[in-house]
């Protein structure tokens, strides 16, 4: 192996040491961040999910409140519980845990979520500010993934990047927040005709599609950035399941210049990024609300 391996678990703790720091000052002025997580159903993977966002908003010295409701709810029915969470400064970020039943659109939800209260950054508005290079409330995986690479022995102004995968809430974003810092970004997508013939000329690659192995080190430029940051479950030969990325570790390792592990890498630095997001949420929900309150008297 020649590859630097990139500690996602070391940055996430530099940046939820941050967190507890804000969140505890922001206590003293009568805000503490408090989050609430919705969920629908009996779905035993939300509940790990909850648990361990649980654990580590807490952890920051954040509140956090999980809610449960019957998988029967009606969009309708959920629609007002966000009214009324959007509606309460007790309350400064809401979670929508995935998945959810399929009468209810989670695009739906993240709409109905009030933005300044959009931790995950999913809410259209919050995304579409990237283009404008307001980067309050990103979308968390994107915004992870991008302060991996900050943290990199790296001049991002001019350096040719490709994002392998173009979803509306990683790889898209993740192109816009790249160039926002001067890079120049290729996109490939599964319309793409030649996919190593982009990755080979990038000096870092993101790579978000959900197919394990899908990157291999013939595809990368000796030395280059890689950071992985697919989530896939798969089965060996023995019948041990393991969790891996959508980059083929063993080959990869042998030519980048920096890797992200799966798991280990970009998922820690995703929840200290939510965490983070959280304290943002309320700072501008104080700073909104001592405003209304300076022009109403």
């Amino acid at each position: 192996m020649t590859a630097t391996l990139i500690d996602g678990k070391a940055i996430a703790a530099r940046m939820v040491e941050e967190v507890r720091a804000d969140a505890a000052a922001l206590a003293e002025r009568g805000w503490a961040p408090r989050l609430v997580s919705i969920s629908v159903g009996d779905v035993a993977a939300a509940e790990l999910y909850v648990r361990n966002q649980q654990k580590s908003a807490e952890a920051a010295g954040l509140q956090f409140e999980a809610r449960n409701y019957p998988a029967e709810i009606s969009l309708e029915q959920l629609t007002g519980v966000l009214m009324g969470l959007n509606a309460d400064p007790r309350v400064n970020g809401i979670i929508i845990q995935r998945p959810l039943p399929a009468h209810i659109p989670v695009k739906t939800l993240q709409k109905a979520i009030h933005p300044l209260k959009d931790v995950e950054g999913m809410h259209p508005a919050s995304i579409g500010n990237i283009v404008y290079n307001d980067l309050a409330l990103g979308p968390c995986t994107a915004v992870a993934a991008v302060e991996i690479l900050k943290t990199l022995p790296l001049n991002i102004q001019g350096l040719d990047v490709c994002v392998i995968g173009h979803s509306e809430i990683v790889g898209k974003p993740i192109a816009f927040l790249m160039m926002g810092l001067g890079a120049t970004v290729t996109v490939c997508h599964h319309m793409t005709r030649q996919v190593a013939v982009h990755s080979r000329a990038a000096d870092a690659v993101f790579v978000a599609v959900g197919k394990p192995g899908l990157v291999t080190g013939e595809m990368l430029k000796p030395g280059a950035a890689l950071i992985d940051i697919g989530i896939n479950r798969i089965t060996d030969a023995d019948g041990k399941g393991r969790t891996v990325g959508d980059a083929d570790f063993d080959s990869c390792s042998k030519v980048a210049g920096w890797i992200t592990p799966v798991p280990g890498g970009v998922g820690p630095v995703t929840v200290a990024t939510l965490l983070k997001n959280a304290v943002l949420a309320t700072r501008m929900q104080m700073d909104h609300y001592s405003a209304a309150f300076a022009v109403e008297r």
